[in-house]
């Protein structure tokens, strides 16, 4: 049977849906399995649906299709091997108009090859049964959402306690109901929290390099233990290429394995008796939070940085404490993510990706202060802008670039744009001091909003929508933020040498 192609929800359990008295439904052929599942209700009227089939139907037919000999040969035997083929998980046969009850035949061909047959009663239409499924569904998708939500609140909350590693893998193995072991890079074993297996204790643990450092629930046997240490191997970075995360089965037991994204070789892995939909997502949300915990913010340069941070907070000039934060040039990132609002989660996640803990939460927008070694790549589901390397003194114009870059990179829909390095060109035949005074000469009648909109507007070749994209504006408060430009200027903004000083201007004012 070919494995079906499900959609991103919960299946519906067959049993639930028997169990709607408003349907009426009836089972009266295949096995009555509680575990038999349903991912979506599909009508054909086709002799034979196998190609209409994706797998895991609630197939529904009020036998139009059906010869009158079909009694008396292998049609049924036929129809019904096609279902089970294609993957169908179950038929619901409606009597009227057609038929007054089910062909003995489609009863006993269910029963042979072990299809579910539900029995449809007149007063109960198809359309009703598949707004069922749906209404299902949707329900079972609330409640994953709010396991998930719950999930990770408690995740978060077990990240904050004494033994904050040991305490997240304690709540992820609770919550996927298995086990949860973290991988060190070097192999040493420095704790666990699980049974060890027979003939594994803590001394032969140590002498054997056991590879496991921390580990929460109930321990599995060493055939699971040895695939799911295999299973962390395959994703452990190695060079480009590798994945960062893994899945398999063993022994009955379902594995997975997720790179941590401090880059230093950590791994997590899990092995449970199943595997529900949210499931990867609850140890997603724990792999981004141990990231966190045995990045280098948790070692002394990590101390450092907090203390960094505080001291600026408390007024400390930027240059002061930078020696703290570590030596070379620094990267402003601003991120944007694809759903608002942002969540601490993903920030903390987007920072990990970065390679930096230094990241700031904002209503709309992620803040992360990267070593300027690091290059920024693209991340899945974020926009983002970068500024061009600076020193701590030069952070506050570093952000306004890095601002810039977010809204040039949203108007261009590209994921990622770094502002540009300033080369040599004409405009540098003039000392510093002059070119400053011409521009503040000339655009000193425009507002900074208006002169913000006409720096945009310019930069994107004078495009009202990618400037009212960049600047999260209508597109209309851009043709009158630039009309009014225009007027304030006294000159004619279609001229192409009167657009060339503007941003001569534009780029030497904002220094």
């Amino acid at each position: 049977m070919p494995d079906p192609a499900v959609p991103p929800t919960p299946p519906v359990a067959l049993s639930a849906l028997l169990a709607r008295e408003d349907l009426g439904l009836r089972q009266i052929a295949g096995p009555r399995d509680t575990n038999t599942v349903i991912h979506w209700a599909h009508t054909s009227e086709m002799a034979d649906p196998y190609p209409y089939l994706l797998g895991g139907e609630l197939l529904l037919s009020a036998g139009v299709h059906i010869p009158e000999a079909a009694g008396s040969g292998t049609y049924f035997d036929d129809y019904v091997s096609r279902i089970v083929a294609a993957g169908g998980a179950a038929l619901g046969f409606g009597l009227a108009p057609v038929h007054d009850t089910v062909p003995r035949a489609l009863v006993e061909s269910c029963d042979t090859y072990e299809l579910p047959l539900l029995e449809v009663p007149p007063q109960t239409t198809f359309s009703g049964v598949a707004r069922a499924v749906w209404q299902l569904m949707a329900q079972a998708r609330h409640a994953e959402l709010r396991r998930v939500t719950e999930a990770q609140q408690s995740l978060a909350a077990a990240a904050s306690r004494p033994d904050p590693v040991r305490a997240v893998l304690r709540q992820l193995a609770q919550r996927i109901g298995g086990w949860a072991v973290l991988y060190g890079p070097e192999g040493a074993e420095s704790a666990s929290a699980g049974r060890a297996p027979d003939g594994q204790g803590p001394e032969a643990a140590s002498a054997g390099r056991a590879v496991e450092i921390a580990a929460a629930g109930r321990e599995p046997g060493d055939v699971v233990r040895g695939a799911l240490a295999g299973l962390a191997a395959v994703v452990r970075p190695s060079g480009p290429g590798t994945p960062t995360s893994a899945t398999d089965t063993a022994a009955g037991t379902h594995l997975a394995a997720y790179a941590l994204g401090a880059g230093q070789g950590f791994v997590l892995g899990v092995a449970a008796p199943h595997r529900d939909t949210g499931d990867h997502t609850i140890a997603s949300v724990a792999a981004v939070l141990l990231s966190l915990l045995t990045g280098e913010h948790q070692s002394g340069s990590g101390a450092a940085r907090s203390s960094a941070l505080v001291r600026l907070l408390l007024g400390a000039e930027p240059e002061a404490v930078a020696p703290l934060l570590g030596s070379g040039g620094w990267l402003v990132v601003h991120g944007s993510p694809g759903a608002q609002p942002c969540d601490p989660v993903a920030a903390a996640a987007l920072g990990a990706a970065l390679g930096s803990p230094l990241v700031d939460l904002a209503r709309d927008v992620v803040r992360v202060l990267v070593p300027a070694d690091r290059e920024p790549a693209p991340q899945p589901g974020w926009t983002l802008g970068v500024s061009a390397p600076a020193t701590a003194r030069e952070w506050p114009v570093a952000d306004t670039q890095a601002a810039r870059a977010l809204s040039r990179a949203r108007a261009t829909r590209t994921p990622l744009h770094r502002h540009g390095t300033h080369r040599p060109a004409l405009t540098d035949l003039l000392s510093p001091g002059e070119a400053e005074a011409h521009a503040r000469a000339l655009l000193a009648p425009l507002t900074p909003p208006l002169a913000e909109t006409l720096r945009t507007w310019l930069s994107l070749h004078g495009s009202w929508d990618r400037t009212a994209v960049a600047l999260a504006v209508h597109r209309n408060t851009v043709r009158q933020r630039i009309a009014r430009c225009a007027a304030l200027l006294g000159t004619d903004l279609d001229d192409p040498d009167v657009r060339m000083e503007l941003w001569f201007a534009l780029r030497h004012g904002e220094r």
